[in-house]
């Protein structure tokens, strides 16, 4: 009997998308012939998964004009190749995914990676937030397969369009294969770390101007994003380069290398709209996974998780002062740091790709 065919979509370059990747591999153990479609970047990175790939060469690298350029090209592409299954991540797929599914009659599924119409982006941009908007109402309330990360934004969706929401968390494997990176640890200091976008409100800033204050540990910021040169700028400007390191971009099968070797892991989003107000990131769940205790932003999520799983503090407010005092406070007690640890390693046997993915095979 033949394989069904699954196409799964997302804007990114794949390189670095951890929960489309852990997907893409379920859906493999579920027999499904997959295929994964992103788009090319002049810096993409190759990459050799499991599954099959393809990546857009677009006109369009940002913007209107490519968002416009990726569905007009997805929506070709879906329309010339067979599929049996299509698969929408986040609201900038969805339009092409939608019209294709209901004239081909194939099964959509929708998987929101966060609150699309109130990301920091859109929110000073009424015009643009009211378009993607209209896209939402006009789709969303059709919709028969619909996952998301967090249960607020869940709620969010079943209150305001009466559907039925699963939460698919971003959690990582249990026993996920350790590649070996280059050592970050330096004797007598503390590694803090910081991974995820380099974009607005993530509190990436307060993080850098708190080590002004801070002797004894250095901050790695890994990653890449809208706002990668400003901090960079930053870390000159306050002559932090020898306590604030930028390793850039790193591939996902070596993320957990650098995680490990970490004693504090940081997720400071600020509260500037619905989506950061109500994520739940996957660095989170890296975090926990490698052992660390962690620092977060006192937003209901994280906090909540934080709290059920005593992994750490939350902060009061985005100061540099403040989060270095919580920072220096963490580090210097010991015997608390080992049981975040302990109860990092409880949590992750709970929180795990591994239990998670019921959720995708109850969808079929």
């Amino acid at each position: 009997m033949a394989k069904q065919k699954i196409i799964v979509s997302v804007t990114n370059d794949l390189s670095t998308d951890q929960r489309v990747d852990k997907i893409c591999n379920t859906l493999l153990e579920l027999h499904f012939d997959v295929l994964l479609i992103g788009r090319l970047l002049p810096h993409s990175k190759t990459i050799d998964r499991a599954y099959q790939t393809k990546r857009f060469n677009l006109w369009f690298n940002k913007g209107a004009l490519f968002y416009a350029n990726y569905n007009i090209r997805l929506f070709f592409f879906l329309f010339f190749n067979k599929a049996d299954v299509l698969w929408s991540n986040d609201l900038d797929t969805l339009w092409a995914n939608y019209i294709i599914s209901k004239w081909k009659k194939k099964k959509l599924v929708f998987d929101s990676h966060e609150y699309f119409t109130e990301v920091p982006e859109l929110i000073n941009r009424p015009k643009v937030q009211r378009f993607w908007k209209r896209i939402e109402r006009n789709i969303l309330p059709k919709l028969k397969n619909v996952l998301t990360v967090s249960s607020s934004i869940a709620d969010l969706y079943k209150k305001e369009y009466n559907i039925d929401v699963k939460l698919l968390r971003n959690v990582p494997l249990l026993n996920q294969k350790l590649v070996k990176v280059e050592n970050i640890q330096v004797e007598d200091k503390k590694i803090l770390i910081y991974q995820g976008a380099i974009n607005v409100n993530r509190g990436i800033e307060y993080m850098v101007e708190a080590m002004k204050y801070i002797d004894n540990a250095i901050l790695y910021i890994l990653g890449k994003g809208d706002i990668s040169e400003q901090i960079k700028n930053l870390i000159i400007e306050l002559n932090l380069t020898q306590k604030v390191k930028m390793l850039g971009e790193v591939q996902l099968e070596q993320l957990r290398g650098y995680t490990n070797q970490a004693d504090l892991g940081l997720s400071l989003e600020e509260d500037r709209g619905l989506n950061y107000r109500f994520s739940l990131p996957n660095k989170l769940f890296d975090y926990i996974h490698a052992g660390l205790p962690v620092l977060v932003a006192n937003l209901p999520e994280m906090e909540n998780l934080v709290n059920q799983h005593q992994l750490g503090e939350t902060i009061e407010r985005h100061e540099a002062k403040h989060i270095a005092e919580k920072i220096s406070a963490m580090l210097k007690n010991q015997e608390q740091i080992n049981n975040w640890k302990i109860n990092a390693k409880k949590a992750a046997l709970k929180l795990n790709w591994e239990n998670e993915e019921n959720v995708i095979v109850n969808l079929f």
